[in-house]
Protein backbone atom coordinates (compact mmCIF):
# COMPACT_ATOMS: atom_id res chain seq x y z
CA UNK A 1 0.00 0.00 0.00
CA UNK A 2 1.32 3.41 -0.96
CA UNK A 3 2.29 5.41 2.14
CA UNK A 4 3.87 8.29 0.22
CA UNK A 5 2.69 11.83 -0.51
CA UNK A 6 0.41 10.74 -3.38
CA UNK A 7 -2.71 8.62 -3.61
CA UNK A 8 -1.64 6.88 -6.83
CA UNK A 9 0.91 4.05 -6.90
CA UNK A 10 4.10 4.82 -8.85
CA UNK A 11 6.33 2.56 -10.93
CA UNK A 12 9.72 3.77 -12.18
CA UNK A 13 10.98 2.06 -15.35
CA UNK A 14 14.74 2.09 -15.93
CA UNK A 15 16.15 0.70 -19.21
CA UNK A 16 19.78 -0.30 -18.72
CA UNK A 17 22.59 -1.97 -20.60
CA UNK A 18 26.04 -2.14 -18.98
CA UNK A 19 25.24 0.56 -16.43
CA UNK A 20 26.54 -1.16 -13.28
CA UNK A 21 28.81 1.78 -12.41
CA UNK A 22 25.97 4.30 -12.70
CA UNK A 23 23.16 2.50 -10.89
CA UNK A 24 24.33 3.27 -7.32
CA UNK A 25 23.98 6.99 -8.06
CA UNK A 26 20.71 6.59 -9.98
CA UNK A 27 19.00 4.47 -7.33
CA UNK A 28 20.21 6.78 -4.54
CA UNK A 29 18.14 9.61 -6.05
CA UNK A 30 14.88 7.62 -6.13
CA UNK A 31 12.33 8.72 -3.50
CA UNK A 32 11.61 6.22 -0.74
CA UNK A 33 7.87 6.46 -1.42
CA UNK A 34 7.82 5.01 -4.93
CA UNK A 35 6.07 1.65 -5.05
CA UNK A 36 7.99 -0.26 -7.70
CA UNK A 37 11.16 -0.13 -9.77
CA UNK A 38 11.34 -2.12 -13.01
CA UNK A 39 14.81 -2.53 -14.47
CA UNK A 40 14.83 -3.58 -18.13
CA UNK A 41 18.18 -5.22 -18.74
CA UNK A 42 19.40 -5.12 -22.34
CA UNK A 43 21.42 -8.34 -21.92
CA UNK A 44 24.26 -6.55 -20.13
CA UNK A 45 27.74 -8.04 -20.14
CA UNK A 46 28.64 -6.40 -16.81
CA UNK A 47 27.09 -6.70 -13.33
CA UNK A 48 24.13 -4.41 -14.03
CA UNK A 49 21.49 -6.82 -12.72
CA UNK A 50 23.50 -7.98 -9.69
CA UNK A 51 24.28 -4.41 -8.66
CA UNK A 52 20.66 -3.37 -9.12
CA UNK A 53 19.36 -6.27 -7.02
CA UNK A 54 21.86 -5.52 -4.28
CA UNK A 55 20.80 -1.89 -4.20
CA UNK A 56 17.10 -2.66 -4.29
CA UNK A 57 16.11 -6.20 -3.22
CA UNK A 58 12.46 -5.61 -4.20
CA UNK A 59 13.48 -4.78 -7.77
CA UNK A 60 11.58 -6.28 -10.70
CA UNK A 61 13.93 -7.29 -13.53
CA UNK A 62 12.77 -7.69 -17.13
CA UNK A 63 15.27 -9.21 -19.56
CA UNK A 64 14.83 -7.40 -22.85
CA UNK A 65 13.80 -9.65 -25.72
CA UNK A 66 14.37 -7.11 -28.50
CA UNK A 67 16.88 -4.33 -29.05
CA UNK A 68 16.93 -0.55 -28.59
CA UNK A 69 15.73 1.92 -25.99
CA UNK A 70 12.21 2.06 -27.40
CA UNK A 71 11.78 -1.68 -27.19
CA UNK A 72 13.21 -1.72 -23.65
CA UNK A 73 10.77 0.91 -22.46
CA UNK A 74 7.79 -0.79 -24.09
CA UNK A 75 8.68 -4.06 -22.37
CA UNK A 76 9.17 -2.24 -19.06
CA UNK A 77 5.84 -0.45 -19.37
CA UNK A 78 4.11 -3.78 -19.96
CA UNK A 79 5.58 -5.14 -16.71
CA UNK A 80 4.70 -2.09 -14.59
CA UNK A 81 1.91 -2.45 -12.03
CA UNK A 82 1.65 1.16 -10.80
CA UNK A 83 -1.11 3.65 -11.58
CA UNK A 84 1.60 6.06 -12.77
CA UNK A 85 4.66 5.12 -14.80
CA UNK A 86 7.82 7.24 -14.70
CA UNK A 87 10.65 6.65 -17.17
CA UNK A 88 14.21 7.61 -16.27
CA UNK A 89 17.66 6.85 -17.68
CA UNK A 90 20.27 4.60 -16.07
CA UNK A 91 23.26 6.80 -16.89
CA UNK A 92 22.74 9.37 -14.14
CA UNK A 93 21.48 12.10 -16.45
CA UNK A 94 17.95 12.17 -14.98
CA UNK A 95 17.52 13.06 -11.32
CA UNK A 96 15.11 10.81 -9.45
CA UNK A 97 14.43 13.59 -6.95
CA UNK A 98 12.45 15.33 -9.70
CA UNK A 99 9.93 12.47 -9.78
CA UNK A 100 7.84 14.35 -7.20
CA UNK A 101 7.20 17.17 -9.69
CA UNK A 102 6.16 14.77 -12.45
CA UNK A 103 3.75 12.84 -10.25
CA UNK A 104 2.37 16.07 -8.79
CA UNK A 105 1.58 17.32 -12.32
CA UNK A 106 -0.35 14.11 -13.02
CA UNK A 107 -2.28 14.21 -9.76
CA UNK A 108 -3.07 17.86 -10.48
CA UNK A 109 -4.95 16.77 -13.61
CA UNK A 110 -2.47 16.08 -16.41
CA UNK A 111 -2.59 12.84 -18.36
CA UNK A 112 1.04 13.00 -19.49
CA UNK A 113 3.91 14.89 -17.85
CA UNK A 114 6.88 15.53 -20.12
CA UNK A 115 10.21 16.82 -18.93
CA UNK A 116 11.67 19.92 -20.52
CA UNK A 117 15.22 21.20 -20.31
CA UNK A 118 14.10 24.48 -21.92
CA UNK A 119 11.16 25.34 -19.67
CA UNK A 120 11.89 27.95 -16.97
CA UNK A 121 13.76 26.15 -14.21
CA UNK A 122 15.09 23.44 -16.52
CA UNK A 123 18.54 23.05 -18.04
CA UNK A 124 21.24 20.67 -19.21
CA UNK A 125 24.86 19.95 -18.37
CA UNK A 126 25.15 17.54 -21.26
CA UNK A 127 23.44 18.59 -24.47
CA UNK A 128 25.82 19.74 -27.22
CA UNK A 129 25.15 22.81 -29.40
CA UNK A 130 24.48 20.50 -32.39
CA UNK A 131 22.00 18.35 -30.49
CA UNK A 132 20.33 21.42 -29.02
CA UNK A 133 19.93 23.00 -32.45
CA UNK A 134 18.53 19.79 -33.88
CA UNK A 135 16.15 19.33 -30.97
CA UNK A 136 14.83 22.87 -31.30
CA UNK A 137 14.29 22.43 -35.04
CA UNK A 138 12.48 19.12 -34.56
CA UNK A 139 10.42 20.61 -31.73
CA UNK A 140 9.40 23.54 -33.92
CA UNK A 141 8.42 21.21 -36.76
CA UNK A 142 6.31 19.11 -34.41
CA UNK A 143 4.55 22.17 -33.01
CA UNK A 144 3.80 23.37 -36.53
CA UNK A 145 2.48 20.02 -37.76
CA UNK A 146 0.51 19.04 -34.67
CA UNK A 147 -0.54 22.33 -33.09
CA UNK A 148 1.38 21.54 -29.92
CA UNK A 149 3.39 23.96 -27.80
CA UNK A 150 6.29 21.79 -26.71
CA UNK A 151 9.60 23.32 -25.71
CA UNK A 152 11.65 20.08 -25.66
CA UNK A 153 10.76 17.17 -27.93
CA UNK A 154 13.69 14.80 -27.52
CA UNK A 155 14.04 14.21 -23.79
CA UNK A 156 13.68 10.89 -22.01
CA UNK A 157 12.25 12.00 -18.67
CA UNK A 158 8.49 11.55 -18.78
CA UNK A 159 5.61 10.23 -16.68
CA UNK A 160 2.04 9.26 -17.45
CA UNK A 161 -1.01 7.46 -16.14
CA UNK A 162 -0.66 3.77 -17.04
CA UNK A 163 -4.25 3.73 -18.29
CA UNK A 164 -3.16 5.79 -21.31
CA UNK A 165 -0.67 3.21 -22.62
CA UNK A 166 -3.18 1.77 -25.07
CA UNK A 167 -4.00 5.25 -26.42
CA UNK A 168 -0.34 5.79 -27.33
CA UNK A 169 0.08 2.35 -28.93
CA UNK A 170 3.86 2.45 -28.74
CA UNK A 171 5.62 0.39 -31.40
CA UNK A 172 9.18 1.58 -32.07
CA UNK A 173 12.63 0.33 -31.09
CA UNK A 174 15.02 3.28 -30.93
CA UNK A 175 15.63 6.67 -29.34
CA UNK A 176 12.68 8.06 -31.28
CA UNK A 177 10.46 6.58 -28.54
CA UNK A 178 10.19 9.93 -26.72
CA UNK A 179 9.07 11.69 -29.89
CA UNK A 180 6.53 8.97 -30.63
CA UNK A 181 5.10 9.26 -27.13
CA UNK A 182 4.83 13.04 -27.35
CA UNK A 183 3.18 12.97 -30.76
CA UNK A 184 0.73 10.18 -29.97
CA UNK A 185 -0.18 11.71 -26.62
CA UNK A 186 -1.17 14.84 -28.55
CA UNK A 187 -3.01 12.84 -31.20
CA UNK A 188 -4.97 11.06 -28.48
CA UNK A 189 -6.07 14.39 -26.99
CA UNK A 190 -4.28 13.81 -23.69
CA UNK A 191 -3.77 16.75 -21.36
CA UNK A 192 -0.01 17.33 -21.40
CA UNK A 193 1.97 19.20 -18.77
CA UNK A 194 5.60 20.20 -19.26
CA UNK A 195 7.75 19.82 -16.14
CA UNK A 196 11.07 21.71 -15.88
CA UNK A 197 13.94 19.26 -15.57
CA UNK A 198 17.71 19.61 -15.29
CA UNK A 199 19.69 17.04 -17.27
CA UNK A 200 23.00 15.95 -15.78
CA UNK A 201 25.97 14.57 -17.68
CA UNK A 202 26.39 10.81 -17.96
CA UNK A 203 28.54 9.66 -15.03
CA UNK A 204 30.35 6.64 -16.49
CA UNK A 205 30.54 5.02 -19.91
CA UNK A 206 29.58 6.12 -23.40
CA UNK A 207 26.16 7.00 -24.74
CA UNK A 208 24.59 4.91 -27.49
CA UNK A 209 22.94 8.03 -28.93
CA UNK A 210 24.14 9.15 -32.39
CA UNK A 211 22.92 12.67 -33.11
CA UNK A 212 22.65 12.45 -36.90
CA UNK A 213 21.39 8.87 -37.22
CA UNK A 214 18.88 9.16 -34.40
CA UNK A 215 17.88 12.66 -35.52
CA UNK A 216 16.83 11.22 -38.87
CA UNK A 217 14.79 8.54 -37.10
CA UNK A 218 13.04 11.24 -35.09
CA UNK A 219 12.34 13.27 -38.24
CA UNK A 220 10.87 10.24 -40.02
CA UNK A 221 8.67 9.55 -37.01
CA UNK A 222 7.34 13.13 -36.94
CA UNK A 223 6.45 13.10 -40.65
CA UNK A 224 5.06 9.55 -40.69
CA UNK A 225 2.81 10.13 -37.70
CA UNK A 226 1.36 13.29 -39.21
CA UNK A 227 -0.32 11.18 -41.87
CA UNK A 228 -1.37 8.49 -39.41
CA UNK A 229 -4.12 10.59 -37.84
CA UNK A 230 -5.16 14.13 -37.00
CA UNK A 231 -3.76 15.73 -33.87
CA UNK A 232 -6.30 17.33 -31.58
CA UNK A 233 -4.28 18.32 -28.51
CA UNK A 234 -5.92 19.72 -25.42
CA UNK A 235 -4.41 22.56 -23.37
CA UNK A 236 -0.70 22.20 -22.62
CA UNK A 237 0.67 23.67 -19.42
CA UNK A 238 4.24 24.48 -18.42
CA UNK A 239 4.52 23.87 -14.70
CA UNK A 240 7.20 25.72 -12.76
CA UNK A 241 8.04 23.37 -9.90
Amino acid sequence: MNKGPFTASVTVVVPAMNEADNLPHVFATLPAWIDEVVLVDGNSSDDTVAVARRLRPDLRVVTQTGRGKGNALIEGFAAASGDIIVMIDADGSTDGREIFSFVAALEDGADFAKGSRYAPGGGSDDISPLRSLGNRALTGLTNWLYGTRYTDLCYGYNAFWARHLDAMGLDCDGFEIETLMNVRAAQAGLLIAEVPSHERSRIHGESNLHAVRDGWRVLRTIVRERFRGAAIPRTQVALAK
